[in-house]
């Protein structure tokens, strides 16, 4: 690997229709968390297609073997490993599992996460949503690539794609547990990113805008106006195949841009948008603490893609 990999993986992947040549996804093992639906159920399809042999991972084993079933039928290689990964020890089997089963993993992909949209005034009391994030969006997918790192640096070859936000460059009003959690897994992987480049291994932070995904959709306003889980999929399996430090939105930049060189004018326009943009039905009704704080359930927050 060297500083010229992506702008070569780039040419060679225009140049692909031309030269016959497969994806370099071509008989790689690609592991995909969170691929029961979204944008992993969509990933698992497309990787899947450029000839990857890819290992779905997600709580509801119904729906994994429904995805996994979709790609033998179009001709692709699929094997499940249903695992709530907010259990440590269970996410610590799994990678030890995919190793024995498979020899090594060429891709990770960490797309499994919950969000919420909830104001801080309506927080109080209930410190387990900042809990349940973490656990999810943080915790789990550094777990599961710990696991994975030792043999990825062993073999000279490895790279981990984790699917973040643009929020964390906007840094939106109401999003504060979702933003927190995912912009730790953000400066994570950029500092594991330069540990391992010597050994080969690289890490992608893909911070994608909104995305229509079953976590949109108790939010009427955002109806329509994102990426379609396959478009975002498509985004996947190009930063697989050219593995880039970043993948990012035009208006997250700007954003981030905004934040630096004028960091009060964008607190006066956020704080407008929070007023205008108030709570929704969902993220103002109540739900209880969970009795296993370290277990994800589904709650009637209002989510967002990623």
């Amino acid at each position: 690997m060297n500083l010229l990999s992506t702008p070569l993986a780039r040419l060679e992947r225009l140049a692909r229709p031309l030269t016959g040549r497969p994806s370099p996804l071509c008989d790689a093992h690609v592991v995909v968390t969170g691929a029961s639906s979204g944008i992993g159920e969509a990933t698992a399809y497309a990787a899947a297609a450029a000839g990857a042999h890819v290992l779905l991972v997600a709580r509801r084993a119904e729906e994994l073997e429904r995805v996994a079933g979709r790609v033998r039928e179009q001709g692709g290689r699929a094997t499940t490993y249903p695992c709530d990964l907010t259990d440590g020890p269970a996410v610590d089997a799994l990678a030890a599992r995919l190793l024995d089963e498979h020899g090594h993993v060429d891709h990770l992909v960490n797309n499994a996460g919950r969000s919420i949209r909830r104001s801080l005034a309506l927080s109080g009391g209930r410190f387990h949503d900042v809990e349940r994030t973490m656990a999810i969006n943080f915790l789990a997918p550094v777990r599961l690539t710990m696991g994975l790192l030792p043999s990825m640096r062993e073999r000279g070859s490895g790279h981990v794609v984790n699917i973040v936000t643009w929020g964390v460059q906007l840094k939106a009003p109401k999003f504060s547990a979702y933003i927190a959690s995912k912009t730790a897994l953000d400066a994570w992987s950029r500092v594991a990113g330069r540990e391992t480049w010597a050994d080969g291994v690289t890490f992608t932070s893909m911070r994608f805008g909104l995305v229509e995904t079953a976590m949109t959709a108790p939010t009427e306003a955002y109806a329509g106006r994102g990426a379609s889980p396959e478009q975002a999929a498509a985004r996947v399996v190009r930063a697989m195949e050219q593995r880039p430090v970043l993948v990012s939105t035009l208006a997250g930049n700007v954003g981030e841009v905004l934040n630096l060189l004028a960091p009060r004018l964008t607190d006066v326009l956020f704080a407008r948008a929070d007023r205008t943009f108030a709570d929704s039905a969902a993220a103002r009704s109540a739900d209880p603490a969970p009795t296993a704080p370290a277990k994800v359930h589904r709650v009637p927050d209002e989510p967002v893609a990623t």
